[in-house]
């Protein structure tokens, strides 16, 4: 979209909105926007719509899968640390992680974005986090809206969410009536907290108040506000080499709910997750969170991912090769336990 010399709203911007600000914001998120240009896309930015062709090379009964969420209260450090070009990321991955536990590859992406003021280099800033995002997802970040919104938000606060659609075969949809006891559970690393749980770390940390930004001996030697602030991991690429080359029985994303709520959403009734805790790779800012917050470890099982952002459970006789696969494409999977025959859905032991 270019700048308009001729839009422009005397009488808007005294009830605090800029419109000019909103075209600066575009031109300078335009370099980012073109980083996730995939073949499909069919648009430029500024339009009404997103538009995207669909290559349906290969798929007999195309099923579109979609996701939308946000980035939470995470976003309180990024105003705190004055950091906005990560939190775009989060944004991206709490949604394509989601796509891809069906099966489906992302495809597009829109964002949202709502602030009090538009500082067009911040609202840039953003968008660039959301476009590396798209990259690591190889999804095409094809439409968005920024809102300006004096008296709604604060005028150095803003929020963030966002939207993908992905495709998979119908016969190549993640399937859990296959699974059966004896199934391994593949844990994937998480990078830090992801985005979920920043009301409960925000208590614990007293984050408006105290010195988040000094270096964390147990941290080792990084800063609780930068800690924090990591953005969550995209497993798209390595999941879909996984599912080119092994049958997959099931996927979770382990966000808001931790081990307790989502495992069991892949894991037909009947049937449970038996999880080795030793096995169980704790990250330090998650024991931190315990020590300081007094959390017992249910409690942190129930919210956070402790350090596995993605289980997959495979056959036993898949395991082996699902792991290779998954380090060839940059991840550092093991296994954290197996599927039983239980009424309880997480037992750990």
């Amino acid at each position: 979209m270019a700048m308009h010399a001729n839009s422009k709203s005397d009488s808007y911007a005294a009830a605090g909105v800029d419109i000019t600000a909103g075209y600066k914001a575009v031109e300078l998120m335009k370099s980012h926007v073109a980083r996730t240009m995939t073949p499909g896309v069919c648009s430029d930015v500024g339009g009404f719509g997103g538009l995207f062709e669909l290559d349906l090379t290969g798929i007999t009964r195309p099923v579109l899968v979609s996701g939308t969420d946000g980035v939470g209260t995470k976003l309180k450090l990024a105003f705190i640390m004055d950091k906005h070009d990560t939190v775009g990321i989060d944004c991206v991955a709490m949604c394509v992680n989601d796509i891809i536990c069906a099966g489906a590859k992302p495809l597009v992406f829109l964002d949202y974005i709502a602030c009090g003021k538009n500082f067009p280099e911040k609202i840039a800033a953003i968008v660039s986090g959301v476009a590396e995002g798209c990259v690591q997802a190889g999804a095409a970040l094809i439409g968005g809206e920024t809102a300006e919104m004096p008296g709604f938000y604060p005028v150095d606060e803003y929020d963030l969410a966002g939207y993908s659609t992905g495709v998979v075969d119908k016969s190549k949809i993640i399937d859990n009536s296959k699974m059966k006891a004896g199934d391994v559970i593949i844990a994937l690393p998480s990078s830090g907290v992801h985005s979920n749980g920043f009301s409960l770390v925000r208590k614990v940390f007293d984050v408006e108040n105290a010195d988040i930004k000094s270096p964390c001996e147990e941290l080792g030697g990084k800063s609780i506000g930068e800690t924090l602030l990591t953005p969550t991991k995209i497993y798209v690429k390595p999941v879909l080499a996984l599912l080119d080359n092994v049958s997959v029985k099931g996927i979770s994303h382990i966000t808001g709910g931790g081990f307790y709520e989502n495992i069991p959403r892949s894991i037909p009734g009947g049937l449970g997750a038996k999880i080795e805790r030793s096995a169980i790779k704790i990250l330090p800012i998650f024991d931190l969170i315990a020590k300081r917050g007094n959390i017992s470890e249910r409690d942190m099982f129930n919210t956070f991912n402790m350090g596995v952002g993605m289980s997959i459970v495979v056959a036993p006789e898949d395991v082996d090769k699902s792991l290779e696969i998954l380090k060839a494409n940059g991840e550092e999977p093991y296994v954290i336990g197996t599927i039983i025959e239980s009424d309880e859905e997480v037992v750990f032991c």
